[in-house]
């Protein structure tokens, strides 16, 4: 099974969803790097569960340790590890699942993989294990903000409810309001479908839109490392992630080349580009401009009425949703689509110091 994922900086996740805890190991981190806790536990306040009407209402406050690689308040150039214990588990509420597969769900494919599973919310599958990633990924923002590199992530659509461009947005503004969407407008009526969906026992998808700006030209690499490559990677590594699309995206296939193009132009000794359909990368290089993408993410697969499946005996069966689960997962999404993008970033700005000399 694979828990890694980075070249020089780079994470190991470990625990399960009903565990006594999740956590993650950090390698490569540089020494003398300030670890500020409070911003950590900031960040994965932003993921955690119970935050509002319109998330999952498991309790957990993510409350984090920091067990090595950190002394006197800066890193050490050892491992990093850090804890999040679990401790609003309700197992119980998985107990009918032992013997049949949910639709949608990874239990079929990952008990067919293993010859065995943790039924109890998922196990490894569970989005639970993404707040080791914001973890992790909030200090390789701490590294990111040593060059001045800025990530924000923010909802830009629910269902068929879609947001203005992120050029006509103030991107501060996510964190005003509970679905974490900049346009005060908009995000009242995302927030008003979530509810609607939540009280008909149904789920709804959405996309998180990510604007990276400042990042340092020649970030990436020209082959197989391409710096939109491995952020779709990242991307697509997160649960109920469905597309990735960066720059112009699938609207670019409507535009001519003569369109198309980022005509470059000298402004005061630094090169810059009249337009951005590059979406900040060319040759799977960053070229300094804001780098921007979407992620899609699916309707949550856990909805609260009787769906058709099978038992492990392939009999039909009927499966009743219970527990607590979200309506829609962007809102919490955000930081998680945050810490990705700053791992890809951190691992690639310590791998550029090996490009040259």
């Amino acid at each position: 099974m694979s828990n890694s994922y980075g070249t020089l900086f780079r994470i190991t996740s470990f625990g399960e969803s009903h565990g006594p805890a999740i956590g993650v190991v950090i390698d490569g981190c540089p020494a003398g790097l300030e670890i500020d806790e409070t911003f950590i536990q900031a960040e994965l306040s932003r993921r955690k569960p119970g935050q509002s009407k319109i998330t999952t209402q498991r309790k957990e406050s993510d409350a984090f340790k920091i067990l090595s690689g950190v002394f006197e308040g800066k890193t050490t150039g050892a491992p990093i590890a850090i804890v999040i214990e679990n401790e609003d588990q309700r197992s119980k509420d998985y107990s009918h699942l032992a013997e049949t597969f949910r639709p949608s769900h990874a239990d079929y494919t990952y008990e067919s993989k293993y010859g065995t599973r943790d039924y109890r919310g998922g196990g490894r599958s569970s989005a639970r294990e993404t707040a080791a990633r914001v973890a992790a990924g909030a200090i390789a923002k701490l590294l990111l903000r040593r060059v001045q590199v800025e990530i924000n992530g923010y909802v830009s659509q629910v269902g068929d409810i879609i947001a203005p461009p992120y050029a006509q947005l103030n991107l501060k503004d996510a964190e005003s309001n509970i679905v974490r969407c900049p346009d005060a407008g908009t995000a009242e009526k995302m927030i008003e479908l979530i509810d609607r969906v939540r009280k008909s026992r149904d789920t709804v998808g959405g996309i998180v839109t990510c604007v990276i700006r400042n990042t340092p030209v020649g970030l990436g690499e020209p082959v197989f490392d391409k710096l939109h490559a491995e952020l779709g990677k990242a991307m697509l590594s997160i649960n109920a992630v469905k597309g990735f699309e960066y720059g112009s995206g699938f609207e670019g296939v409507k535009l001519m080349g003569s369109q198309h193009n980022d005509e470059f132009y000298n402004d005061g000794g630094k090169i810059k580009t009249k337009t951005n359909h590059s979406g900040g990368i060319q040759g799977g290089i960053s070229n300094g401009e804001d780098i921007y993408f979407n992620v899609a993410f699916k309707p949550v697969a856990t909805i609260m009425t009787d769906q058709q499946s099978v038992d492990k005996e392939g009999n039909e069966t009927i499966v009743s949703g219970k527990g607590r689960h979200d309506p829609c997962v962007v809102p919490r999404a955000v930081p998680i689509v945050e810490a990705m993008a700053a791992l890809v970033l951190a691992d690639f700005m310590l791998r550029d110091k090996a490009a040259k000399i």
